[in-house]
């Protein structure tokens, strides 16, 4: 057993990478376990492993006291004096109690311990790769399908994919090939679960960064992503370099660019928007295509604010069921009111009027100098005047 186990260490410390060490403290613990169980010994033991010979040796370890009240945990001064003479009150002594049989029970011990490191040595691998790709684009084959996941096979490990993070517009049949973005890595006790997504709105930037060289090096930067996955998307974008278009950079020469962003997600469309450090600015371009006549702001909150647009662009600028407007606001941050022309001047004049009526000061400070205008006869002392020169 000794050669045996000397060589299955060392096999593990080079193929697995797993320390020596770590094995024999895993082991060794096991073994007290083991000696306990198998020998109805509750006293304190250590197990020590020779690791010239591949040995285990079993020691039973008791407590230097003046009164000896458990003989199978102490030992009194006197008698540990007989063994030496530099013993004091409160050393330990080791006794060794090794089985005649045990070797057998070590060996089982170090098999069940060897294959537990090794498992766990895996898992421990997996999760450290893995966890690499967190919030990174990796590509895998779909294994199958339940009513819970999709599994896609990466490698070395089976991710899954829930269905809130499906495409509802792709199939996914056993041996595709799909792009997927992984969202979150576990360490379960079952082994590395790895979670990914096809609708997150992280994968729609890693895919702009594959595409666009100025967006993988920072020279045009996304901002903000809103995302109906599968039907369409907006991508709010800005340049570091005042030279730099960042939307024709992003759509690319004849909209290649985009185009190759969209056929990997089954024709999901794209609206790049500037971004803009006026807040203004920025929600009008978020309403892209649809034309904004003006942006106000609402004083009461100042993430909120009513979009002023053309009569005939009102449903463009809202969008179909009220898509366009949604994610226009999830990309700006702004609750966003939309209104036609001629539904803002009705809203601001009946706001103008309600403003009026609840400040009655301001009617009558108007009534009174409308009257006094009217009842004053010298008012206007010369509108004679004016009249007969007018005839003349």
């Amino acid at each position: 057993m000794s050669k045996e186990l000397l060589g299955a260490l060392s096999a593990l410390e080079e193929e697995k990478g797993i320390k020596k060490e770590v094995v024999i403290e895993a082991l060794e613990a096991a073994l007290v376990s083991a000696y306990k169980r198998n020998y109805g010994q509750a006293q304190n033991v250590e197990v020590s492993f020779d690791e010239k010979k591949g040995e285990m040796h079993v020691y039973s370890v008791k407590t230097v006291v003046d009164d000896v009240t458990d003989d199978q945990l102490q030992v009194s001064l006197d008698q540990a004096l007989e063994i030496n003479k530099g013993y004091e009150l409160g050393d330990e002594i080791k006794y060794e109690v090794t089985p005649k049989n045990f070797g057998r029970i070590a060996a089982q011990t170090a098999k069940q311990v060897i294959m537990q490191r090794v498992r766990e040595a895996e898992r421990e691998n997996v999760f450290d790769e893995y966890s690499k790709y967190e919030d990174e684009l990796v590509t895998g084959t779909v294994e199958r399908q339940d009513t819970r996941f999709v599994y896609v096979n990466l490698g070395k490990v089976e991710a899954v994919m829930g269905s809130k993070d499906m495409m509802p517009n792709e199939v996914y049949r056993p041996q595709d090939r799909i792009k997927v973005y992984v969202t979150k890595v576990e360490n379960a006790t079952k082994g590395p679960q790895v979670f990914v997504s096809r609708t997150a709105p992280g994968m729609l930037k890693r895919l702009f960064e594959q595409e666009v060289p100025e967006i993988y090096d920072g020279t045009v930067e996304i901002v903000s992503i809103a995302r109906e996955a599968g039907d369409r998307a907006k991508v709010a974008v800005r340049s570091n370099n005042s030279d730099i278009d960042p939307v024709g950079t992003a759509v690319g020469p004849r909209g290649q660019r985009v185009q190759t962003i969209v056929n990997e997600l089954h024709g999901e469309n794209m609206d790049i928007v500037e971004w803009d450090e006026d807040d203004a600015s920025y929600i009008a371009n978020s309403l892209n295509p649809a034309e904004v006549i003006d942006v106000i702001f609402d004083d009461d909150n100042e993430r909120a604010c009513t979009v002023i647009v053309p009569d005939y662009q009102l449903s463009l600028a809202i969008g179909k069921k009220g898509q366009n407007a949604r994610l226009a606001a999830k990309l700006t941050g702004f609750k966003i009111d939309i209104k036609s022309e001629t539904e803002a001047k009705e809203f601001l004049a009946n706001k103008a009027a309600a403003s009026n009526a609840d400040d009655p000061s301001a009617d009558g400070s108007d009534n009174q100098a409308s009257e006094s205008t009217t009842d004053d006869p010298n008012s206007n002392p010369d509108s004679d005047d004016t009249e007969d020169s007018t005839n003349d």
